[in-house]
């Protein structure tokens, strides 16, 4: 048994001659050419003593070759250790520590940068730099040895944290993990042979990564953009046909500009799913009104494959006005297939449901991973008899549908009142001129803590804050009110696209985010 392998090996032995990968607007590959080139990496990989529990690391933009590299590590039974490019290398040579990676994969472009980590004369012995775009060089004249036989508990993958609050924390994925995911996503997305979908997001994140298996248990068809731009997006959807995508939150709202603007929305997408941080209700409307396509929020985390929730409507909402509906999609949604899923008090205890009494959300089921890479501190503190611990603040209503009102760590006390910067956030966006925003919490001598935001405006917009004062005076309670506020042209984000908080509060306290609007 080899339960990744198996979901190539599959769409090959189905439709061996079905498109596989699209690129530039043109068919490249087969489910049968790919299935062989997975094949001949693995047996160039197996011939470089890469094997069952090898950690090899991939430092690659979304490029076919990424799923390529991913089958063919699955097949081995060694963890692939996706790299964030956009790293600095330090940040890179400790995850490569970490891991006591053997092998570093890289595209064209990431080439020299991982020829330099390799040079860096690690600890945990020599690593070698294998290019993904060349030939697979085969070892012997016969054909590859066969898959590992794996058990469903076998380490596949290896997900770092970004280290912003410490230093990277290793999350492992299960060969039965992924796997598990994958055949939900089918399920809960109502995938098929005749979808195509868009790797936008970056996939050496699971905002994307996932896709990489759900999309190719069915035999559908994988399109790329090695890197994000909007009007690149959008081109590519049309050129390629992408029926559904998942585009991380400052992806959409760039989207819906570039359409907004003029661009063409794409005829051939159904789906446009986000997730990564939650949506105000007049973001989901201009999904459903500008880009023509229905809309899903997600919710997840690396721990758990990532999936938890998705938002739906059920068919008695789908006549509702479209406000209505665009506040239930803007919801984090109700469990994902296979998921359990609680929201508790600080003892354990369900909150009741309705809508308004706050928990922290606990999950559990298949896609949870099994811990932290050599950290057993850090598993023990995120489960809690039995169940994981995700760190986020939400409510329930009498539907089982959750809705996220913060991270534990970014809620908001000030003058002993609970601030959810989410519900901020989401007046904030609500106003025309805003693009982008990020709520937190400064220090305040008499209330503790004081709300602050940050702010990027729309393109030609000019942002005064006594207008956005006003805007959210009329729509939340005085104590809300973000008491310091600076206008910026971005805002700093990981990898993944997450705005980083703590970087905003950080620089805010030091003076460093320039004078206040």
């Amino acid at each position: 048994m080899n339960l990744l392998w198996e979901l190539l090996e599959g769409a090959c032995e189905r439709h061996p001659e079905a498109c596989a990968i699209r690129e530039h607007g043109v068919p490249r590959w087969t489910w049968e050419e790919t299935h062989q080139r997975a094949a001949a990496l693995a047996q160039d990989l197996g011939a470089r003593a890469v094997g069952r529990g090898t950690r090899i690391a991939l430092l690659a933009d979304n490029r076919p070759e990424v799923l390529v590299a991913s089958f063919a590590a699955a097949r081995l039974g060694a963890l692939l250790v996706p790299l964030n490019p956009r790293l600095a290398g330090p940040e890179l040579a400790t995850i490569l520590e970490l891991a006591e990676c053997a092998a570093v994969l890289a595209d064209r472009s990431h080439l020299e940068a991982a020829r330099a980590l390799a040079e860096a004369q690690p600890s945990s012995g020599e690593r070698s730099v294998i290019a993904l775009e060349d030939p697979p060089r085969p070892h012997a004249a016969s054909a590859p040895p066969p898959p590992e036989d794996l058990p469903a508990d076998t380490p596949a993958q290896l997900y770092f944290t970004s280290g912003t609050t410490g230093q990277p924390k290793g999350v492992i994925l299960t060969h039965g993990n992924i796997h598990a995911h994958a055949l939900a996503a089918v399920q809960a997305l109502a995938l098929s042979s005749s979808d195509t979908w868009g790797h936008f997001a970056p996939m050496f994140h699971l905002a994307d990564a996932w896709a990489t298996f759900a999309v190719t248990a069915v035999a559908g068809t994988h399109a790329f953009l090695p890197r994000f731009d909007a009007d690149r997006c959008l081109r590519t959807c049309s050129e390629e046909g992408v029926t559904l995508t998942n585009l991380v939150p400052t992806m959409l709202q760039r989207v819906l500009a570039a359409v907004e603007d003029g661009a063409p929305a794409p005829p051939s997408l159904r789906l446009c799913l986000s997730g990564g941080a939650p949506i105000a209700p007049a973001v989901v409307e201009r999904v459903l009104t500008t880009m023509g396509c229905a809309y899903r929020q997600t919710y997840g985390l690396t721990e758990t494959s990532p999936y938890l929730t998705l938002s739906d409507l059920a068919p008695e909402e789908e006549g509702l006005p479209l406000a209505e509906r665009a506040r239930r999609l803007a919801r984090t949604g109700s469990p994902f297939p296979t998921v359990e899923l609680r929201v508790v008090d600080e003892q354990g205890q369900p909150v009741p449901s309705d809508d308004q009494a706050v928990g922290e959300i606990e999950v559990r089921g298949p896609t949870v991973s099994p811990g932290y890479w050599r950290n057993a501190e850090a598993t023990a503190a995120s489960r809690r008899e039995g169940w994981f611990r995700t760190g986020d603040l939400a409510t329930v209503d009498s539907t089982g549908s959750v809705l996220i009102v913060d991270r534990l760590k970014d809620l908001i006390l000030s003058g002993g009142e609970n601030v959810y910067s989410i519900e901020v956030e989401a007046v904030l966006l609500a106003h025309p001129g805003v693009l982008e925003c990020a709520v937190f919490a400064l220090p305040h001598s008499d209330l503790g803590e004081c709300v602050a935001a940050a702010v990027v405006p729309r393109a030609g917009r000019r942002l005064e804050r006594a207008d956005l004062e006003q805007h959210c005076r009329a729509r939340i309670a005085g104590y809300k009110l973000p008491r310091s506020m600076w206008v910026l042209s971005e805002l700093p984000r990981t990898g993944s696209g997450k705005i980083r908080k703590a970087s905003l509060r950080d620089r805010a306290a030091r003076g460093e985010l320039g004078p206040e609007a």
